[in-house]
């Protein structure tokens, strides 16, 4: 008997594989993830402090298939290089930021803002807000007054700063200071379901004299970067860009009242309090991603608003 099934009922398979790719941006070797098909809607993902492009390994996948996504890792993070003369500062990494989405041909894109990669996200926003098809902003402070008690130390440090002060910094860029980074304050439940690889495996990443210095220094440029938040909010209330808000809020650095906060300047932004912390994306994947299908597939996706 012949089978004739596959003709009747022929099935399409998706890629979602993410692939590993290496591209050269002046002169830099930069390493970043990439998933779904070139052309359609883009997602970029800038990654955050202590991690790289690895932490967005189980998202791509999952919306691969309705999106391009790519995820590059910063110079002196990750896979990427280090060179003498770059800017490790998030003027310098923006820079990189806009450079890396015009060589892939991103166009207009929605962007991922966390951690460090809300402040690099940001200042590419407002430099070119005509790029910008939608943010979503999970655990990425830009209110002052909202900043979480984990803060106290730096704020310190900000206000006098000492070789001994300095030290602590250089302290907390080991693998124990990795570890307390990732589970911060979730609940022991929580915890458990962050795997250790994230701060095994970035902590070799980082421990080069040269990377642990450039850590160092992007937590001191943290002061500066409190002079950004104003025009972070000016570049929100200005524009409007859709955003949809995804947070953690059991975060020592950024609690719930930093999520919140964005609705002074986005009141029609879409917030979900995730019972999580600053890594989401580790312990409240599904939720994330079904939040993100459904917000992008209304505002960015192929058929849909661009």
């Amino acid at each position: 008997m012949n089978d004739t099934r596959s003709l009747a009922h022929p099935t399409t398979s998706v890629d979602r594989a993410v692939r590993h790719r290496h591209i050269e941006i002046d002169g830099i070797g930069i390493f970043y993830r990439e998933a779904g098909r070139k052309g359609a809607p883009a997602v970029l993902l800038p990654h955050g402090y202590p991690c790289s492009s690895y932490q967005f390994r189980n998202l791509m996948p999952a919306l691969a298939d309705r999106w391009y996504l790519v995820a590059p890792d910063f110079p002196g993070f990750g896979y990427s290089d280090t060179p003498e003369d770059f800017s490790y500062d998030f003027d310098g990494y923006a820079d990189l930021l806009a450079k890396f989405a015009q060589a892939l041909g991103l166009g207009r894109f929605a962007i991922y803002l966390h951690d460090y990669g809300s402040q690099i996200g940001l200042r590419l926003a407002s430099r070119a807000p005509e790029n910008i098809a939608a943010l979503i902003i999970q655990n990425g402070d830009i209110y002052e007054d909202e900043l979480g008690p984990k803060y106290a130390d730096l704020k310190a440090y900000f206000a006098r700063p000492t070789p001994e002060g300095r030290g602590r910094l250089v302290e907390a860029v080991s693998e124990e200071g990795f570890r307390d980074e990732f589970l911060n304050d979730v609940r022991d439940a929580l915890a458990a379901r962050i795997p250790p690889d994230l701060w095994k495996l970035n902590w070799p990443l980082l421990a080069t004299p040269e990377r642990r210095e450039i850590c160092v220094g992007l937590m001191e440029g943290l002061k500066e970067n409190l002079g950004w938040f104003p025009k972070y909010q000016t570049y929100l209330r200005e524009h409007r860009p859709p955003t949809l808000i995804v947070w953690g809020p059991q975060d020592g650095y950024m609690p719930e009242g930093a999520a919140r906060a964005y609705l002074r300047d986005l009141p029609e932004a879409e917030l979900h309090l995730l019972d999580g912390g600053h890594w989401a994306l580790e312990t409240n994947l599904d939720e994330i991603v079904a939040l993100m299908r459904d917000f992008l597939g209304r505002v960015h996706s192929e058929g849909g608003a661009r």
